[in-house]
């Protein structure tokens, strides 16, 4: 028993290093350029989107928002007080929407993480990100022109914590935090990739979310993305192994959209300012937005 137990732990750590080899750089690049847009690019990001206001751009304001929601390196608890300003500076609801949307879905450090899952993945992950805000801003724009979709009452922005005079020091402080907040579920994410790898059958994971499944594996990944996903960084790992064990790319691309979409301090945040009707028709919209990604990715890729 004792021996069977050294073996296995031999096995996990064989497979637990070389998924660490394999993916280590891109998470350290990605935390390093994760900061330098925190600490010197994010107020000219925000700026570029305040300025959005005063374009007379129409529904096309959607496009511009949604792109720019991708480059913030804001976690949601940070973008909701920062979108409450733009609110109260007369922002409208559908590119408020845009931008949050794809926000919540990625940022310049996931679009570095992601670099690991290869060129495709990335390309269906961007791509999809930016779609997915778009197509939130328009549905709003249609359907609550009217009525206002946001409730901001009370949110202030927070004080930015990269406030020491020495630029380096900033960076430095920044990396600090974002090593701590990413670090354990990493390597969380390495351990569950192990694992994965050592006792599950790549056969039986490729008949559940292949291609040949595909109604079924898309549903699936787009549920297992609801309970699974806590940090883009940890997750990157698993949906690498997931990949060459035979996962679809759809079925992939579902999850990368549920995953973030319903991370649970998104949705602690989002449930805040949406109320519960707006929050129910928000995780109806993610679903299916998931889903027919899933669908589309299949047919394309």
């Amino acid at each position: 028993m004792l021996e069977t137990i050294e073996r296995e732990i031999i096995y996990i750590s064989y497979y637990f290093m070389v998924q660490f080899r394999q993916i280590f750089a891109y998470w350290v690049l990605g935390m390093v350029i994760g900061s330098l847009i925190s600490v010197f690019a994010k107020d000219a990001i925000h700026s570029l989107f305040a300025g959005l206001k005063d374009k007379k751009m129409g529904i096309w304001g959607v496009v511009p928002a949604s792109l720019l929601g991708t480059l913030s390196p804001l976690c949601m608890y940070g973008t909701i007080p920062i979108a409450a300003s733009f609110s109260r500076q007369g922002m409208r609801d559908d590119w408020l929407a845009a931008f949050m949307m794809s926000s919540i879905l990625l940022n310049p450090q996931l679009m570095l993480y992601s670099t690991a899952l290869g060129g495709t993945a990335l390309a269906v992950r961007i791509i999809s990100c930016i779609l997915c805000g778009i197509t939130a801003g328009i549905l709003v724009r249609i359907f609550f022109r009217q009525n206002a979709f946001f409730h901001f009452d009370g949110f202030v922005p927070g004080a930015s914590r990269d406030t020491d005079p020495n630029p380096f020091l900033r960076f430095l402080k920044n990396l600090g935090r974002n090593v701590r907040v990413t670090g354990l579920y990493f390597l969380i994410g390495v351990l569950l990739s192990a694992l994965f790898q050592r006792y599950v059958p790549a056969d039986a994971f490729a008949s559940l979310f292949g291609e040949q499944n595909e109604g079924f594996g898309l549903l699936l990944a787009a549920t297992v993305g609801v309970p699974l996903y806590a940090c883009g960084g940890g997750t990157i790992p698993l949906l690498q192994q997931w990949l060459a064990s035979g996962m679809s790319m759809g079925a992939a691309a579902s999850f990368m959209v549920t995953g973030p979409a319903t991370k649970i301090t998104n949705l602690g945040a989002l449930k805040i300012v949406l109320g519960i009707r707006h929050f129910l028709l928000y995780l109806a919209y993610v679903m299916g937005f998931s889903l027919l990604t899933g669908v589309i990715v299949n047919l394309v890729v």
